[in-house]
């Protein structure tokens, strides 16, 4: 209750910080909001060109395929990355007036979730192109999305919990998510290229991989995905959600005098 008390309360601060920030970054660009686009365009072309013509990728719409897949990382990577010094990249604000950290968190989120919206635009705009057919099977994306905002959150909490008292702990989530970046099917298919079964298991067991997974089944090959994964990760990441919000409430006093 006082978590949705602090989103009613702060509901305004949140949007215009949002804004503010994404102004912010492109300012002083002379390509302004278009960065917003090139930046997964050319990540999507990168890897279309090593693994679709170099390593022969058989995935089809091979373009669409990646931009799916570099969207839904792009967002939660970022969102991870930012969220270890979040309350250190705001001390100024931090220290002189009370922001319930979460809003702090939220406001990062929506940021790279404009971006991820923003690329997924794209994705239809490149579906339309690649003349690529859809059915009901698009309300996927839904659930599919909500999950990855759920999640995101919910782990982000104790990073932004523990960023705080572990000045290494932003190595490490950088190396960590290196390596959990190949094992998240970005440019391939876990549940395709791994031999099976392990390769539905690591589908199944990584939640970004059976989410990008989910996305592009609905967006892309008119098929859905596993409701009794999806359900468990659901749980899991109201377990994450609850219990992070309520680590930084009970420790976001002591926040101050540590930095």
């Amino acid at each position: 209750m006082r978590f949705i008390n602090d989103l009613k309360k702060y509901k305004r601060y949140l949007a215009y910080a949002a804004r503010a920030q994404l102004k912010s970054e492109v300012s002083n660009s002379y390509l302004d909001w278009v960065w917003w686009i090139l930046e997964p365009f050319f990540h999507m072309l990168i890897y279309t060109v090593i693994f679709g013509y170099v390593f022969n990728a058989a995935e089809k719409n091979f373009p669409v395929f990646i931009f799916i897949g570099v969207s839904i990382w792009g967002f939660f990577s970022k969102t991870v990355n930012q969220s270890v010094k979040l309350i250190k990249n705001h001390k100024s604000i931090v220290t002189k007036v009370y922001v319930p950290k979460q809003i702090l968190l939220l406001c990062t989120m929506c940021v790279n979730g404009f971006k991820m919206f923003v690329s997924l635009l794209v994705v239809v705009a490149m579906m339309v192109i690649f003349k690529i057919k859809v059915d009901w099977h698009l309300i996927y994306i839904v659930p599919g999305l909500l999950l990855l905002v759920i999640l995101t959150y919910g782990i982000c909490c104790f990073l932004l919990h523990y960023g705080v008292y572990v000045e290494d702990l932003q190595y490490i989530v950088e190396i960590l998510l290196k390596m959990f970046m190949y094992f998240t099917g970005i440019f391939y298919s876990v549940p395709n290229r791994i031999p099976a079964p392990y390769g539905d298991i690591l589908n199944s067991v990584n939640p970004i991989a059976y989410i990008i997974s989910t996305l592009r089944n609905g967006m892309l090959y008119q098929s859905g995905a596993s409701l009794t994964v999806m359900g468990v990760w659901y749980v899991a990441a109201a377990i994450l959600v609850f219990r992070g919000t309520r680590l930084i409430y009970q420790c976001e006093n002591s926040y101050v005098k540590v930095i």
